[in-house]
């Protein structure tokens, strides 16, 4: 048997599709339905990476008895969070309005237009202290529809209103003029920031500990806006430092094979949650590209980051790339080990285990390595857990690891793997493309310039019909709804990283046609949404927020749509001296005061855009024919920390330049390549050598 989720772009509705329960996607029809069974509608809403999910889903979703009474009395939908974030998001308030907690999986009731009445999280099958089961839930939530139908539907009216004004209270009006961002803001934040460190286990609060992916890019950013110098710039590279060195010693840190899960369990990152993400894993390989930029420091040295980016550049494309290219959006938590689901199952070792993939010949070096990662020994050496240093390796230790890691990966290699979730995601796909331009030229590595392309290729083909971006692609195909505000910003940003360090025009094109959508279709009546303004297959979801256009600004694991956009919106002023491109995108930056009255962790990117508009714009021509001297000063631009800079590469062209930026720049006379470093299109003299280039930069244009 097989319900309505066969053939669906994301592997999370698909793992359903064999489900005893008649699951529907979300959409017009599963609710058109329930208004003529005139039955309430379950959502059930989670991730294909999700542990507590499948444990739901196992338990829940594959017995026949809780199955009949969903088909009975209720339309099921599931939904793919990451899919459908929009979906998602409303919900997830819905859920903490009602004063649960809220997570995934994510258990909704509403009424038949789409308005939450009821909403919980995981429910076991059998009741247990302080919980009751999933099928006493359905009982009650039936009884309250049955009996008390005028309450229930009171309740999703007044919810909905309550909803749709505090999303209402995001929009921003990008029509009011916005005060320039003062410089102290920024050296406010990176002292809030410290108060909040951890400073035994590093990083930022208690368990469960996520990486800071977009407030780290502001601390690398703060650090190399003055080359370092200043007390908030050393502050913010020390600060930066501490935490990327904790999370790349930890368990979060795949040693063996490189990247990054989830999250830790425990303060000390000791225990991940072992799903690995596609939007994690590109972030922090970026801020590891900047940091490299800016040398390192005494907390995290320079070839430690570099080892940390290398290794995770090549997880993600042996791992996460796709053959019609671009980047697949996860791997499970769970994986099988000894016959049955663990998580974790496929990352973790025994001391008997580690020493048998080294072989009997290196018994004293497994001893030692065993130890060095923490594997247990005595009465818990049968206790299989991750590799976990928690420092810095000492250089014979690295040595020694490095000497055994080709064993240990193909001892691993024939366990069974966590499952991949295929689809493509436009969003995390277009910060996948600027974050491998970048990595490409702070590893020496061009071949992840090809990878950055394909993927940026999969994109501008497979996603965007030339007016519209649609956010989900499975198998070469897109699927489903039309990007949200994220997916057109992140897909401009990996755009104008692509052209800075390719020279290839047709991404600094696709990154303005990007731009001119999103303005076009985020923007009405001075305000910006995330939404589209005009959406097909959102009714239920703007009635649940009773008709209310929903804006999150703040960043969260990533960064937000409104930050993503302010950031191309600057990248693009400085690359064509629009003005009113640089106006909204200081439009966007001026609710940056209000969010840090909620503190620094949920402004990362917001406070890195607004880092970068304080620094530049400073732009960088190199203007000549192709060949080795032109590569070293583009080389030179790209390794500059100041992150107000954009850098244009071409041949010698008029007033009909398709980048302003190069319009009127000439070569030397001889031909040979020339560097113009200017501030809004105002140039210092154009130089010829790496080193007179390295001096203007170091000057700040």
């Amino acid at each position: 048997m097989t319900n309505r989720l066969a053939g669906q772009a994301s592997a999370y509705l698909r793992q359903h599709a064999g489900n005893p329960v008649d699951w529907q996607p979300y959409g017009d029809e599963a609710f058109a339905e329930a208004a003529r069974r005139d039955v309430p509608v379950f959502i059930s809403i989670g991730y294909a990476a999700c542990h507590w999910c499948h444990v739901m889903a196992h338990e829940s979703f594959e017995d026949q008895t809780t199955a009949d009474e969903l088909n009975s009395r209720f339309v099921s939908i599931k939904v793919d969070r990451e899919e459908r974030p929009d979906v998602d998001s409303v919900y997830m308030a819905a859920c903490q309005a009602m004063g649960e907690q809220g997570g995934w999986p994510l258990s909704i009731f509403a009424l038949p237009d789409g308005r939450a009445f009821y909403a919980g999280t995981y429910y076991p099958p059998r009741p247990v202290p302080g919980r009751p089961s999933f099928r006493q839930v359905l009982d009650a939530v039936w009884e309250a529809w049955t009996e008390r139908r005028e309450a229930v539907e009171r309740q999703g009216a007044a919810l909905a209103e309550g909803l749709g004004g505090v999303f209402s209270a995001h929009l921003l009006d990008i029509a009011a003029p916005a005060g320039a961002i003062e410089p102290q803001l920024l050296a406010d934040a990176v002292t809030a920031l410290v108060t909040h460190e951890d400073p035994e286990h590093g990083g930022f609060g208690g368990a469960p500990k996520f990486p800071p992916s977009p407030v780290l890019e502001f601390l690398v950013r703060h650090a190399g806006a003055t080359n370092g110098s200043g007390e908030s710039a050393a502050v913010a590279r020390a600060l930066a430092g501490r935490t990327l060195a904790a999370m790349c010693r930890s368990a979060l840190f795949d040693a063996l094979a490189g990247g990054f899960a989830r999250y830790s369990v425990t303060a000390d990152w000791s225990l991940p949650h072992y799903e690995k993400m596609l939007y994690d894993n590109v972030q922090l390989l970026r801020v590891l590209a900047h940091w490299m930029r800016l040398g390192g420091s005494e907390e995290f040295p320079l070839e430690e980051a570099r080892a940390a980016a290398g290794l995770t550049a090549d997880w993600m494309l042996r791992e996460l790339g796709l053959p019609e290219g671009g980047f697949a959006s996860s791997l499970d938590a769970d994986s099988e080990r000894d016959g049955r689901s663990v998580e974790g199952g496929y990352y973790v070792w025994t001391r008997s285990e580690f020493a048998a993939a080294l072989g009997p010949e290196a018994a004293d070096d497994a001893a030692r390595l065993a130890g060095v990662f923490g594997l247990p020994l005595g009465p818990h050496a049968d206790r299989a857990a991750p590799l976990h240093a928690g420092r810095a390796l000492e250089p014979e230790e690295r040595e020694l690891f490095e000497r055994h890691r080709a064993a240990l990966l193909a001892d691993r290699s024939r366990r069974t793997a966590p499952g991949r979730d295929d689809k493509v995601v436009a969003e995390w796909n277009g910060l996948a493309v600027a974050a491998l331009a970048d990595a490409a030229w702070a590893l020496g590595r061009p071949e992840l310039l090809e990878e950055a392309r394909g993927a940026a290729g999969l994109l501008q083909a497979v996603h965007w019909d030339g007016s519209r971006l649609l956010r989900v692609s499975h198998a070469g195909t897109a699927a489903g709804i039309e990007g949200l505000l994220a997916d057109y910003a992140a897909c401009a940003e990996g755009a104008f990283a692509l052209y800075a360090a390719t020279g290839e025009e047709r991404w600094y094109a696709w990154g303005e046609e990007l731009l001119a959508a999103a303005t076009r279709r985020f923007v009405a009546d001075g305000l910006l949404s995330d939404d589209a303004v005009e959406r097909t297959g959102a009714a239920a979801v703007q009635t649940a927020l009773a008709g209310a256009r929903t804006l999150d600004p703040h960043d969260t694991e990533t960064p937000s749509g409104a930050s993503l956009l302010a950031g191309a919106l600057l990248t693009h002023a400085a690359y064509s001296g629009s003005a009113d491109h640089r106006a909204l995108a200081s439009s966007i930056l001026g609710g940056l005061p209000t969010m840090l009255r909620q503190g620094a962790r949920v402004a990362g990117w917001s406070l890195a855009v607004a880092q970068a508009s304080l620094a530049g714009p400073l732009e960088v021509a190199i203007v000549g024919s192709p060949g080795e001297q032109r590569r070293r000063l583009h080389a030179e631009a790209l390794a500059a920390t100041n992150p107000g800079l954009v850098v244009a590469v071409g041949a010698p062209v008029g007033e009909d330049a398709r980048v302003p930026l190069l319009a009127h720049r000439g070569a030397a006379d001889d031909g040979g390549p020339l560097a113009y470093v200017c501030r809004e299109f105002a140039c210092r003299l154009p130089v010829a050598s790496r080193e007179a280039l390295r001096e203007q930069l170091a000057l700040g244009g």
